[in-house]
């Protein structure tokens, strides 16, 4: 029997990285000592603290039923408590908070709530691919919006034509950003909220980065703007801020109404998230916030790092003031996939080709901080001795 896809997986564009990924199975069986600078995965373990939560909470027979579909009420209110302390504005934890399987799940299940066969939703390009696939699932067209260096990574929304905002149902954005590890400040979030209001749209905000900062600045978020949560949620995740990749949870907080529509997209789909790991997450965001000081630290260090060495084999880097990512030009005469295999193969450095992330990516590659300074400092000196042998 011939097994056919379906239009909507073929409607995504195709994986780009597959090669680069073939490149480096085959390094790693020639014994290639390969520096990987392309994962998005912190490379830490999650805090003492929260393993302990965790695992008292697994003993307790009380959480091994099905967990409730938007959360338990302690978990809730906690995301909103510390949404409040960290950035001001207060939420009804019933209401304008639901728990999310990871702030990805959430993401990709809010166009399936609110986009209709042929709407649009504006899309950052380069960006995390799930905003893309998930407007694709639910039958909706995407309109890109290019993030230019010039313009510091920040969407043009002047720009878009007016047919497609006649059929424009969601405004994606994320801030501080991935790939360009870029920020916005709440002047373009005041502007983001107009322009929403204007045109009836959904904003939608993935903050999932907003506690990795490393200039002493913590960025701001979309829902401080006026206006803001008459249009607009935003998306957090745990996975970064406490190494928690793997434990899938995060939280999304906003207007009720955008918040049950997700909600009644999660009743239908999934579970819920174990409540084992609930009770965790509700220690980490109560807990003191050391372990996140000492995280921004670490990174801090590994970027200086990254950036001289890369300065030193003559790159032009964009110095992250958040993130854990260094979103670079490549060198003249590549572009990001020639780049990425060249590094590959001449130096046993794994990159991200920016044309991965969307066509105005293309030029770009992906860094991560996620690996030991002295690693770093190898991959930096690898790459000063490949180009200029080259």
């Amino acid at each position: 029997m011939k097994i056919s896809i379906s239009d909507r997986l073929e409607a995504l564009p195709p994986y780009l990285f597959a090669e680069i990924d073939r490149k480096k199975k085959e390094a790693l069986r020639k014994g290639t000592d390969i520096i990987d600078l392309g994962v998005g995965d912190p490379d830490r373990p999650t805090p003492p603290h929260i393993i302990e939560a965790l695992r008292e909470s697994a003993l307790d027979p009380k959480n091994h039923t099905y967990p409730s579909y938007s959360g338990m009420n302690e978990f809730r209110k906690a995301a909103a408590k510390w949404y409040a302390q960290r950035f001001g504005p207060r939420f009804n934890p019933e209401k304008e908070v639901v728990t999310l399987i990871g702030s990805k799940e959430g993401i990709a299940h809010l166009p399936l709530a609110f986009i209709n066969k042929g709407d649009y939703a504006l899309v950052p390009d380069p960006a995390y691919p799930v905003y893309q696939a998930g407007t694709v699932f639910a039958g909706g067209r995407c309109s890109f919006m290019p993030l230019r260096r010039e313009n510091g990574f920040l969407p043009d929304l002047g720009s878009i034509p007016r047919k497609i905002l006649e059929r424009t149902k969601l405004l994606f954005i994320n801030y501080p950003n991935n790939p360009t590890s870029a920020r916005a400040d709440i002047a373009f979030f005041k502007d983001a909220v107009r322009f929403a209001k204007k045109h009836g749209i959904i904003v939608a905000h993935d903050a999932a980065y907003s506690e990795v900062y490393l200039d002493g600045k913590s960025p701001a978020s979309f829902l401080q703007a006026d206006g803001a949560r008459d249009v607009g949620i935003e998306f957090h995740s745990l996975s970064k801020t406490y190494n928690m990749t793997g434990w899938r949870i995060g939280f999304a907080i906003g207007h009720p109404g955008i918040v049950a529509g997700i909600g009644k997209v999660k009743t239908n789909i999934d579970s819920g998230v174990f409540q084992a790991v609930q009770w965790a997450a509700i220690c980490a965001l109560r807990a003191d916030q050391t372990c996140t000081e000492e995280m921004r630290t670490l990174y801090r260090k590994r970027r200086d790092v990254l950036i001289a060495g890369l300065r030193m084999a003559g790159l032009d880097p964009v110095i992250p003031k958040a993130t854990f990512y260094v979103w670079v030009p490549v060198p003249e005469g590549f572009n990001s996939m020639k780049f990425s295999s060249f590094l590959l193969e001449k130096a046993g450095i794994v990159v991200t080709p920016g044309v991965g992330f969307g066509k105005a990516g293309e030029g770009y590659v992906r860094m991560s901080l996620t690996i030991e300074e002295e690693r770093l400092r190898e991959a930096s000196q690898r790459i000063v001795n490949t180009l200029e042998t080259q």
